[in-house]
């Protein structure tokens, strides 16, 4: 893996060669484009010259060495070409060609690998970069970009994508482009770290397909929080849960996408689902950066926007706080007393098309102090209308915003609301122009998520993606995965701090005197079935000596051994805590609503390990029957048991190198106390 240190001559090179023909003669002329005032060295052996440029040969003609070398070449070629580079010193490749890994052509890009060395290379397999910041263009096609002072930067796995975003009409101000490709041997986390280095970058956007790095990932999510530069990530290629065959719940509940956003909010980086979202989260970090909280404000002359507003922000559950007195005063002085002054304000049109009424309305709306206010304002058609007064409400917003200084947002309800100059002109002042009411909401929840961990950073636990796993089986070990019986699984976590029922393991002889010593009612259980419920292998609330008996000759043909527990009545809620190992995640620990219905409610939270009480107890929070737990319409659950509980479970994985999965459901949420009343184990050898 390249150090961040190697990569600033690759990504912002002063001296280029460009090998190939027709796609690197492309580079040289979208360069040129841009501006690129370094020089160019055309590398072709049967061409004299490219783009208007004196061609070389062969890398070895080279006039110096380069930074930086598009190479463009087919695949064997491209190999041939990167080791010639490596040994001359070059600061790094760019490698378009494809037919690597993509395309069954795996020993061909280890090849690659081998040859490039210790010299950062991008690709194969990518269309290429651009550093609008400094005028580079190593990139074989159009792009719609322009230079910019400070920017965002983006990381994308995919060259269309790339290519997409260039082309954006939204005055996103794109100060670097890199498309991964295979990411052969420099990859996203190297990436981040060499962006985190130049301060002209604002936000880091990350376009993944995939995670083959995860602690690499992590460690520079961590840096960036505290280098304060926000990062958001577009994550696809969702796997569909459930799709391992893994006995234990906790496999369908934690996938592998819901390990991915366990990552992301464990290292504060802001997930969004879809493009428009991607662009305009960016744009709003790249304005005002990470939020302290998400108090809004908005502001339009119609009742139905502020309606809808009121309505996407409760979906969201973003607070539009009353304004503060002395805020009401101002805009009943502006606006007279037939307008209600409240939050969302409805300032009607009385004051529309008038500049100065305007800015004493707007000022007074900018002064409530919240975290964020927006402007509804959708530009009329261009081709076929009068946008003037329109302009007035804008300039007078822009003349508020120089008198306060607030943080503030016009937003368009319709991206097409917003035209091109108009939001260029509205960054240029500080102000982000927001295409789309519901995206700039969930731009300002990200924005408070990321704040809220670049505050906490320094208490966030590092991601421990590797764990100890033993090659070599102790005597008398076959290293097959063996599930252990409830009753062994019950007294390993009994021994790391799990409160478990008094139970007693017998046979079906003495089953019934053993429920009398224990005391009713009882539960009996079957040992050594995974699923017991599945196979009539459990039975509750038993209450005499008969009707045990009579549930172990109901079981006969299921179990030859027993477990017979007190039965622990009273719970406030049920919650499935289960562990799973993850050979790129590491272990992962989900908690969330339990019993049988586990994955039809699908109500769970999972945390990468270690996690602390802390993000134990927030997961708690974090889930739907949160309430429950805290107390609805009755007396709540004894969470600081919860929180150890899971804490000892947790432990005992930490511990335990041979473990494979485990799930604990339910764990009862009791007023005082809790109990884990069932528990599936696997371990690679079986020994507790």
């Amino acid at each position: 893996m390249a150090t961040h240190g190697d990569l600033r001559r690759l990504l912002a090179p002063e001296r280029i060669a460009v090998v190939g023909g027709d796609a690197a003669a492309e580079a040289v002329r979208q360069c040129r484009r841009i501006g690129f005032g370094g020089e160019i060295w055309p590398v072709n052996p049967r061409r004299t010259e490219v783009a208007g440029l004196e061609c070389h040969p062969d890398v070895a003609s080279l006039p110096g060495v380069p930074d930086a070398a598009f190479v463009a070449v087919p695949g064997r070629a491209t190999v041939e070409v990167v080791a010639e580079l490596a040994a001359l010193g070059c600061g790094g490749a760019v490698c378009h060609a494809s037919g690597f890994a993509e395309h069954g052509g795996v020993a061909l890009q280890q090849w690659l690998v081998a040859a490039a060395g210790t010299m950062p290379l991008i690709g194969p397999n990518c269309i290429g970069t651009l550093n609008y910041l400094d005028g580079v263009a190593m990139w074989p096609d159009q792009h719609g970009g322009r230079r910019v002072d400070s920017g965002v930067a983006v990381i994308t796995q995919s060259g269309n994508i790339g290519q997409n975003l260039t082309m954006q009409r939204r005055s996103l101000p794109l100060a670097q482009l890199v498309t991964l490709g295979n990411a052969a041997v420099t990859g996203v986390a190297d990436l981040v770290a060499a962006m985190l280095e130049d301060p002209r970058i604002t936000a880091i956007g990350l376009h993944l397909e995939g995670i083959d790095d995860a602690a690499g990932l992590a460690d520079v999510a961590l840096e960036a929080l505290r280098r304060r530069v926000p990062v958001v990530v577009l994550k696809s290629g969702s796997s569909e849960l459930g799709a391992r065959a893994n006995l234990s719940h906790t496999s369908s509940l934690a996938g592998p996408d819901v390990l991915c956003d366990a990552l992301f909010r464990r290292c504060g980086m802001a997930r969004v689902h879809e493009i428009g979202a991607f662009v305009e989260t960016l744009k709003f970090l790249h304005v005002h950066g990470a939020l302290a909280g998400t108090r809004f404000a908005s502001a339009s002359c119609s009742g139905g926007e502020a309606a809808l507003v009121a309505d996407l922000a409760d979906e969201r559950g973003l607070p539009l706080p009353e304004f503060p007195e002395v805020v009401r005063r101002g805009l009943r002085r502006v606006l007279g007393e037939r307008v209600a002054v409240a939050n969302p304000l409805d300032y009607h049109t009385y004051v529309w098309g008038r500049r100065d009424e305007l800015t004493e309305c707007f000022t007074a709306f900018l002064g409530a102090g919240f975290d964020t206010h927006l402007l509804l304002l959708d530009f009329p058609r261009e081709d076929r209308c009068s946008g003037e007064s329109w302009s007035v409400a804008a300039e007078a917003y822009v003349e508020a915003h120089r008198r306060t200084g607030a943080s503030a947002c016009v937003v368009s309800w319709l991206p097409e609301g917003m035209p091109e100059a108009v939001g260029d002109r509205l960054l240029g002042e500080g102000i982000a122009a927001m295409q789309g009411v519901a995206d700039c909401l969930d731009a300002i929840g990200a924005a408070a998520r990321i704040g809220a961990a670049q505050d906490a950073v320094d208490r966030i636990l590092p991601v421990r993606t590797a764990f100890r796993v033993r090659t070599v089986e102790p005597a008398g070990s076959d290293g097959v995965v063996h599930l252990l019986d409830e009753w062994a699984g019950k007294r390993a976590l009994a021994e790391h701090g799990l409160p478990v029922p008094a139970g007693v393991v017998t046979g079906a002889r003495d089953a019934a005197d053993a429920a009398a010593r224990l005391g009713f009612p009882v539960v009996v259980k079957a040992l050594g079935v995974a699923h017991k419920s599945d196979v009539g292998g459990v039975r509750v609330g038993l209450t005499d000596e008969r009707q045990v008996r009579e549930a172990v000759d109901g079981m006969s043909g299921v179990a030859e051994r027993f477990l017979v527990e007190r039965m622990v009545g009273g719970a406030v809620a049920e919650l499935i805590v289960g562990v799973r190992r993850d050979p790129l995640f590491g272990t992962a620990l989900t908690v969330g609503a339990g019993g049988v219905l586990v994955e039809l409610v699908a109500d769970a939270v999972t945390l990468l390990l270690p996690a602390s009480p802390a993000d134990v107890r927030d997961a708690l929070r974090g889930l739907r029957i949160w309430p429950l737990l805290a107390g609805f319409r009755g007396p709540g659950a004894d969470v600081d048991a919860v929180v150890d509980a899971v804490g000892a479970i947790a432990d005992y994985a930490h511990g335990t190198d041979d473990l494979v999965e485990l799930d604990v459901n339910p764990l009862l949420a009791l007023p005082e106390g809790t109990a884990a009343v069932d528990v599936l184990i696997r371990r690679r050898g079986g020994n507790p």
